[in-house]
């Protein structure tokens, strides 16, 4: 294969196991180097590292990391020529199926396929007699354009001299130009995927020399996205996005070893955020993903890309350093304005699983990464001190709505499917026999909650459901949450002005408060003294009538006393602000509810 003059024989003849055979080699050889990085890393520097302090020690650790640096390169590259040879191999199988259809036909209908792709075709014969009087072969030249029906035509005068209609009465001519017409689409789509591999492959080439450079690392990205670039649809095309997330987890369990680094190589945003595949993979895979992301949004910039590195940055960050539950990114990417998904604790190892939704003004952002991401931390580390085996997780896998003066339940609809699906994911690969699962939902987030509740069969797997300083959740009862109103918990500071915004009918308007923000709406609504249970989603989930469990929280600063504006909503996962509040949060995500301490209704 060149790239360029590949012809149609040897397309016929080309032999595709052998490039999967030689893709084979290359992955022992990448699966080697990486037994032997880690080999270098444990057995070797690890121990050096540990007991030895001398000048010499210090020289010796060096040159054992860049014997790892090197191990790692011809691990990575090794792989990328694996990938690159697999997916060659895979997409010229259907051009190459196309082009013996064609033949086969050929020969079926006696035709003569030549060299230059050209056609033979004998004469139709009529009632035993040649057509016209024809007793020889004729000959269509090699493929015409895509999709032509073009074919050499027979000329028939017309009346009085004039020129005629020219058709060919032979059918054998139409026959033998669509086979024409085959013979060369297929050798096409062959000479462009074969350049397109070629130009892959040509880049994974390393440098003389024995270490590997910052500027051979910096290529090493360069390669990776060649390679992504090349295999991409051969990648894509058999990954199950359509699909379940118990259908997906059963595609996964059945790739090989070799097939699934593909993907998390060279491919790892095909299945990072891929619900039903192990959290373990996707957090790989995100991991891989995340530098490739930042230098795509770095080259695009603008305000957009710059709020949204400032996020990815920030959970960059936190990656690097250890936690206790440890960190997991189950999920990034620059749709909307940004998604990012991160546990803490394994979600697939652990019997309590939480899932929280974040609400108004949420993107993915320097706050996100800074504040949002520590209430998933706050409530793991609370959790297992009840039961260690509990995890926690923050969802941003929708668009919240970013202003407060016009909101609709729009953001809230389309978010609750993608919510539902990772429901279903986290149960599909959690390990236990049967896990404990919490839908947590905060402001807005309440509703996306309460609406994926409302979808059919409810939220997958979720056993209760907390609704945190929430606006209404669309429904008037919680029993029609789906979990049995028992299972439905409501915290509500006194002071939680969103907790406290007048129904649409209360304002007579169709947005908050007219252009007033929340405190504008809470005075306008004058609920305090109206005692009304509406509010802007529907009954307020911490009144009587709604008849959820009420647990205890703290008021929060009040608004204009304490000059404390909205702060009252952003308490209630934050043990050094609410710790009451914190601490019964994690009672209800370790499967303890009955320990909580509660309030009365409003």
């Amino acid at each position: 294969m060149t790239g360029t003059a590949l012809t149609w024989q040897q397309l016929r003849d080309l032999k595709r196991p052998e490039f999967e055979d030689a893709g084979d080699g290359w992955h022992e050889v990448s699966g080697r180097a990486d037994a032997d990085r880690v080999r270098t890393d444990k057995a070797m520097t690890a121990k050096l590292r540990d007991t030895q302090d001398s000048e010499s020690a210090k020289a010796a650790l060096a040159r054992l990391e860049r014997l790892s640096r090197n191990y790692e390169y011809i691990h990575t590259e090794s792989g990328l020529v694996r990938t690159t040879l697999n997916g060659l191999a895979a997409e010229l199988a259907d051009p190459q199926r196309e082009l013996t259809q064609a033949l086969e036909e050929a020969a079926g209908l006696k035709f003569t396929v030549h060299e230059d792709a050209s056609i033979s075709y004998p004469s139709a014969v009529v009632c035993g007699n040649p057509q016209f009087g024809e007793t020889g072969e004729k000959k269509v030249p090699g493929g015409t354009a895509l999709g032509s029906s073009r074919f050499p035509l027979e000329s028939n005068p017309g009346l009085n001299g004039e020129p005629g209609f020219d058709y060919n009465p032979n059918p054998n001519a139409a026959m033998a130009q669509d086979i024409a017409d085959r013979i060369a689409r297929a050798v096409r789509s062959a000479v462009e995927i074969d350049g397109r591999y070629a130009s892959a492959l040509r880049k994974l080439k390393a440098a003389p020399g024995l270490d590997v450079t910052k500027a051979m690392l910096k290529d090493m990205a360069g390669d990776a996205s060649a390679v992504r670039t090349a295999a991409k649809d051969y990648l894509a095309d058999n990954v199950p996005f359509g699909k379940s997330p118990a259908e997906r987890k059963e595609w996964w369990d059945g790739l090989t070893e070799e097939q699934r680094r593909e993907y998390l190589d060279v491919a790892p945003d095909l299945v990072g955020n891929l619900d039903g595949i192990p959290s373990l993979v996707r957090d790989e895979a995100n991991r891989n993903y995340l530098p490739v992301l930042i230098d795509s949004l770095e080259r695009q910039g603008g305000k957009e890309a710059e709020t949204m590195l400032d996020g990815l940055r920030g959970i960059e960050e936190k990656l690097g350093k250890s936690t206790i539950p440890p960190m997991y990114l189950l999920g990034i990417g620059d749709e909307g304005n940004g998604r990012a998904i991160v546990a803490y604790g394994n979600p697939d190892t652990s019997k309590n699983v939480s899932a929280y939704v974040p609400g108004l003004a949420t993107k993915l952002d320097g706050d996100f990464a800074g504040g949002t991401v520590q209430r998933a931390l706050d409530t793991a580390i609370g959790a297992q001190e009840h039961d260690p085996s509990s995890a926690s997780i923050v969802w941003l896998g929708y668009d919240a709505p970013q202003n407060v003066d016009v909101i609709s339940t729009g953001d809230a609809e389309r978010g609750a499917p993608a919510y539902n699906e990772f429901m279903n994911g986290l149960g599909v690969t959690n390990e236990n026999k049967d896990p404990h699962l919490t839908a947590i939902g905060h402001s807005y987030g309440s509703l996306t909650v309460g609406t994926a509740a409302q979808q059919s069969g409810g939220i997958p797997g979720a056993d209760d459901i907390i609704l945190l300083g929430s606006p209404g959740v669309g429904v008037d009862k919680a029993e029609d949450l789906g979990v049995g109103k028992e299972h439905v918990y409501v915290g509500a500071a006194d002071n939680d002005l969103v907790t406290q915004l007048p129904s649409k009918q209360q304002t007579g308007v169709g947005f908050i408060g007219a252009g007033a923000g929340p405190l504008g709406a809470y005075l306008l609504g004058d609920i305090a003294d109206q005692g009304d249970d509406d509010l802007y989603f529907g009954k307020d989930p911490a009144s009587r009538a709604f008849g959820a469990n009420r647990f205890l929280v703290g008021d929060g600063p009040h608004p204009i006393l304490d000059m404390g504006g909205v702060d009252a909503h952003s308490e209630y996962f934050t043990p050094d602000k609410d710790r009451v509040s914190a601490n019964n949060i994690a009672l209800i995500v370790a499967g303890v509810p009955e320990e909580i301490k509660t309030e009365e209704w409003r």
